[in-house]
């Protein structure tokens, strides 16, 4: 009984502190190692037509926004066209979109969807063939790009190797609540140094789906979008890797967005996350482990370690569940499995090598008063494990009633139009 229990609990503790090391590794690479950032100098190009694609659904308090800020990009105007993708809104977003289409006809292009299956998957598989262009850009309705960034994000396109471009996501409303500060650190330790540390290393940057862009060829070699996944952007950037495609993390374009300023809602975007993850890594740890002749074997593993990130909540618990278990049935924490266990487990779970990657984010961003809300973050892990296995289990569940293509959109705080949009 013991050594039944014993073997599974030492595979995860191995895959613990490969983890552990590998949050180490990125924020050592953040310190210490060469800043890669092969397109930030392009500045004056032949710049390509690029089309802008905004999936929308119900997003009457945001999506002005959005359409002013693209609207005021420094781009060709001649050679961006916007289009926003709205499915089945029932609030006033497509009011707002004909509004602004009757306004600029050259410019905004809004594409009605009104059957088909619902979803931001199934928007984008269902309006990319109608989209012209070798660029099409997706933004989340909420984010607002800079002047400069669509510039930013298209210039990495003129190396035929790059398939997928993704940039860096920026709170706006930080001031919020204490959750919006919390969030504003995760999302520094995983731009500024995961994403970034990906890049320097030449391993996986992720195409995160919110503010990026992919070639248009490229996306058409592999298939395009597929309508039947919960995570189109990880599962985009799987297809595109195995495909011999380069994707690219630009963190110099930033683009800002609302992340969540309560509980339940982050939970909820959470657990989103997690499903889809968790569809990527049944559908493509088995195409990695097969090693493509162009997959590098580090490229490989920082791909399956990416695949799994989302299963870590349900094997920690597991993990816990193992060695409590073993400590009743008499074996003793003097053996050192329990120790090992339960510092590698904290050490991802933040108070070591994630609350490092987070503090040296800060350190990087130049806002090092940030630094003092660390320990806080110790209870957004916790809400995030738990989440993460709940969303896991109800999904393993799920399999013998189909999967949930609904949209699963997360609550916006704005308050309506912007100026320049319809009253």
């Amino acid at each position: 009984m013991r050594t039944a229990l014993l073997i599974p609990l030492l595979v995860i503790v191995g895959i613990v502190v490969v983890y552990t090391l590998r949050h180490y590794l990125f924020t050592l690479n953040r310190l210490f190692g060469t800043h890669r950032q092969p397109y930030v100098d392009i500045g004056v190009a032949d710049w390509p037509h690029v089309s802008v694609l905004v999936p929308a659904h119900n997003e009457e308090k945001v999506i002005a926004g959005m359409l002013d800020a693209l609207l005021a990009a420094d781009y060709p105007a001649d050679r961006l066209v916007i289009v926003p993708i709205n499915d089945r809104s029932t609030d006033g977003t497509r009011a707002i979109l004909d509004a602004y289409a009757a306004r600029h006809p050259a410019r905004v292009k809004p594409y009605h969807r009104t059957d088909g299956r619902p979803g931001k998957a199934a928007a984008l598989a269902e309006a990319f063939p109608t989209i012209a262009g070798e660029v099409h850009l997706i933004f989340d309705a909420d984010y607002l790009p800079g002047q400069g960034l669509i510039k930013q994000l298209v210039a990495p396109f003129f190396d035929p190797e790059v398939g997928a471009v993704m940039g860096r996501v920026v709170p706006l409303n930080v001031s919020r609540s204490l959750l919006t500060r919390l969030l504003d650190l995760e999302r520094s330790g995983g731009y500024q140094v995961d994403q970034q540390a990906r890049m320097n290393l030449d391993l996986v940057p992720q195409y995160g789906g919110t503010v990026g862009g992919v070639r248009r060829s490229a996306l058409e070699a592999v298939d395009g979008w597929r309508e039947d996944t919960l995570a189109e952007d990880t599962d985009v950037t799987y297809r595109l890797i195995l495909g011999g495609w380069q994707v690219v993390y630009q963190n110099r374009s930033e683009c800002y967005e609302e992340v969540p300023e309560t509980w339940p809602t982050r939970i909820r975007q959470i657990k989103r996350w997690a499903r889809g993850h968790n569809q990527a890594l049944a559908a493509y740890t088995g195409r990695i482990l097969a090693k493509p002749a162009h997959l590098r074997p580090l490229v490989a593993l920082d791909g399956l370690l990416l695949l799994g990130v989302f299963a870590m909540g349900p094997l920690l618990l597991i993990g816990w569940g193992l060695a409590t278990t073993l400590y009743y049935l008499g074996y003793q924490i003097s053996t050192g499995i329990l120790p090992i266990l339960a510092v590698a487990t904290y050490s991802t779970l933040g108070n070591f090598a994630a609350f490092f990657e987070v503090a040296t984010a800060a350190r990087l961003d130049g806002s090092r008063n940030r630094i003092r809300l660390l320990p806080f973050l110790l209870f957004g892990f916790l809400v995030s494990l738990t989440s993460v296995s709940v969303a896991t289990l109800s999904q393993l569940v799920g399999r013998f009633r189909g999967e949930d293509h609904t949209w699963q959109k997360t609550e916006r705080y704005r308050n309506g139009p912007s100026i320049g949009g319809p009253a």
